[in-house]
């Protein structure tokens, strides 16, 4: 069904510490037609390369590693610098308390690993 309204191009981007399963995901997505921007190892990376794009990815899914004592903070300088970006998660660990500093910090979802490509495609239809 026709809506009159032109189909925008979803650009996306993935901070991924070498997870093979987001590397799939990836690749289906784009795959699916998404365009992916970058992929980086690191947020820290991320910000600088973010620093020189001219035009940023509608969103951004980061595979979390909360084990490192300073992601929370980081992922709150990646949103103050960049709030237009829609992030989501994706990590293995189902807290709640870490699914609301996650929301607290402005995620949009937060993907469980296990979720396949076409969940990760109707969480991203739906932002836009």
């Amino acid at each position: 069904m026709e809506t009159g309204k032109a189909q925008q191009k979803i650009t996306i981007s993935f901070i991924n510490e070498k997870s093979p399963i987001l590397d799939l995901i990836c690749n289906d997505l784009t795959a699916l037609g998404f365009e992916t921007i970058f992929r980086s190892e690191t947020i820290e990376d991320v910000l600088f390369q973010l620093a020189t794009f001219k035009e940023l990815p509608k969103v951004c899914i980061i595979d979390l590693d909360f084990y490192d004592k300073h992601i929370l903070s980081q992922l709150r300088q990646l949103r103050a610098k960049y709030p237009t970006i829609k992030l989501l998660s994706h990590s293995d660990i189902d807290d709640e308390k870490i699914g609301k500093d996650l929301l607290d910090i402005g995620f949009s979802s937060c993907l469980l690993v296990g979720s396949d490509v076409d969940y990760f495609k109707r969480v991203i239809s739906k932002l836009y």
